[in-house]
C-alpha cells in the first residue's frame, strides 16, 4: 500500500525527542470504537479496556516515548491491528515496535507494559534487545517450585522470584486505595520500591494519549469501506493528530495518577 499524502504533512516526533535525555518506552494498545461502521475492513470485534467489553472497532498498538527528566510524552509508533490481513497478533506487533526502536537508536532506561503484554516471548524479546522493562503479571502466575504471586507474602522491598521459562526477576506488590492488588515485575538489577512506582505511574502517559487520540484524530467522520484507504486516513490523521495533544496535561495526570497495570 503507498501512503497518498505528501511527506511534508507528516509529523516529525524526532525533532522533539531529546535523544540525551532518559526515558522509557511504554506500550499499549486501545480501540477506537467504530460500532456503527462494521462494514470497514478494519473493523474487528477485539476486547476494549475502556469499555470493558468486546466491541467492534479498529485496534491500536501504541509506542510511546516518555521523557523522564521533563516527565513528557511523544507516541512515535503505531500499527494496526489486522491479523485477517497480515497475519500479526497484537504481541507480534509489540516485539516489531520493540526492534525497529532499537534499530532506531532508542536506549530507554525500561520498556513499561501491563499485564496483558507480559508473555514469556515478549519478555524475552526485550531482554534480547538488552533493555529492562518493568511489567505487570498476572496473580497466577507461576514463580519459583509451582507457587503463584498471589500466595505469596511480599515485603516492601519486592522479591527476588524465578519466573517460570525466563529465569530471576524481582516483583512487587502494590496495593491501591480502593484494595487492588498489583504485582510489578522487573529485569532491573537490585530495583527500589520507589524506582519501580515512578516508572509504573510513568505508563499511565499512554492511558492520556489514547484517550486523546479518540477525542482529536476525527476518524469517525470518515467513511471508507477498503481497507487500503482506510489505514492512508489512520497514517495521515494520526501523526497530524499528535500536534494538538496537551502535553501539559498528560504530565499532570502522569504525577496524579495510581499505580494500576
Amino acid at each position: 500500500m503507498q501512503n497518498t499524502y505528501r511527506g511534508s504533512d507528516a509529523y516529525v516526533v524526532k525533532d522533539l525527542i531529546n535523544t540525551e535525555e532518559p526515558c522509557l518506552l511504554v506500550v499499549d494498545d486501545t480501540v477506537l470504537d467504530k460500532h456503527r461502521s462494521k462494514q470497514i475492513d478494519l473493523v474487528h470485534h477485539q476486547y476494549s479496556g475502556n469499555a470493558h467489553d468486546v466491541i467492534a472497532g479498529i485496534g491500536l498498538v501504541n509506542l510511546v516515548w516518555y521523557g523522564l527528566e521533563r516527565q513528557h510524552s511523544i507516541p512515535i509508533d503505531y500499527r494496526v491491528y489486522d491479523k485477517d490481513t497480515d497475519g500479526k497478533t497484537k504481541n507480534d506487533h509489540f516485539r516489531d515496535m520493540l526492534k525497529l526502536g532499537k534499530n532506531r537508536g532508542m536506549t530507554p532506561s525500561a520498556v513499561v507494559f501491563d499485564a496483558w503484554y507480559s508473555s514469556l516471548n515478549n519478555l524475552k524479546a526485550a531482554r534480547d534487545l538488552h533493555w529492562n522493562w518493568v511489567a505487570g503479571l498476572k496473580k497466577n502466575r507461576k514463580v519459583n517450585r509451582n507457587e503463584t504471586l498471589e500466595m505469596l507474602d511480599f515485603p516492601d522491598e519486592g522479591l527476588k522470584l524465578h519466573l517460570r521459562g525466563y529465569g530471576w526477576i524481582t516483583v512487587f506488590r502494590f496495593v491501591a486505595k480502593n484494595g487492588r492488588t498489583d504485582y510489578i515485575g522487573t529485569n532491573i538489577e537490585k530495583p527500589s520500591r520507589d524506582q519501580v512506582e515512578v516508572i509504573v505511574k510513568a505508563r499511565w502517559s499512554i492511558e492520556v494519549y489514547h484517550r486523546e487520540l479518540n477525542k482529536r484524530v476525527v476518524l469517525s467522520a470518515v467513511r471508507l469501506v477498503l481497507a487500503e484507504r482506510r489505514e492512508t486516513i489512520l497514517a495521515y490523521q494520526l501523526p497530524r493528530g499528535l500536534i494538538s495533544i496537551n502535553v501539559s496535561s498528560m504530565k499532570k495526570l502522569v504525577c496524579t495518577s495510581k499505580i494500576g497495570m
